[in-house]
């Protein structure tokens, strides 16, 4: 058989052997996540401890709360994956462990996005209490969707073949 130039041909592994690959290569993926959703929803943590917290009006406490609630789901999301497979290790279905613990991390990701973004209006809001807040948000989400999700599946559908 003689492969056309350019074309991909593909991997030559089992099925298992490719639930392997793609195991690992979606844990070090969640990993990073991971670190970045810990560190923040710790910092979000301590801000109710400090004497700033009393002086936020009722809208911004909101904000901290959603905030909050919105980065413990995100973690939970991300390291759900670790106890997914921990629990499932060794039953012969790593092909759906892999499925689902994809499905947890993209989740993880969008609540991610979410406690990034109210994160942000919070502490603008705060800092600056200027009209352009909202503004200043959408933009940086509008970055964040374009850099986690849009490139991605530009690139996915653009050098998929078909």
């Amino acid at each position: 058989m003689t492969e056309e130039p350019g074309k991909r041909t593909g991997r030559d592994e089992t099925p298992e052997e490719r639930a392997d690959r793609m195991w690992g290569e979606l844990i070090q993926e969640v990993r990073v996540a991971q670190m970045g959703v810990q560190i923040l929803f710790g910092f979000l943590l301590t801000v109710v401890f400090t004497p700033t917290y009393a002086k936020l009006d009722d809208t911004d406490q909101t904000i901290y709360i959603v905030t909050v609630v919105l980065g413990a789901c995100a973690t939970g999301a991300l390291i759900g994956p670790v106890s997914l497979h921990r629990l499932v290790s060794g039953r012969r279905v790593k092909p759906q462990a892999v499925q689902m613990a994809s499905r947890l991390t993209l989740l993880g990701l969008v609540l991610l996005l979410a406690t990034m973004t109210a994160s942000l209006l919070l502490i603008l809001r705060v800092a600056t209490h200027d009209g352009f807040v909202p503004y200043l948000v959408a933009a940086v989400v509008a970055w964040y969707v374009a850099c986690w999700f849009g490139i991605p599946l530009w690139t996915r559908r653009r050098h998929t073949s078909r």
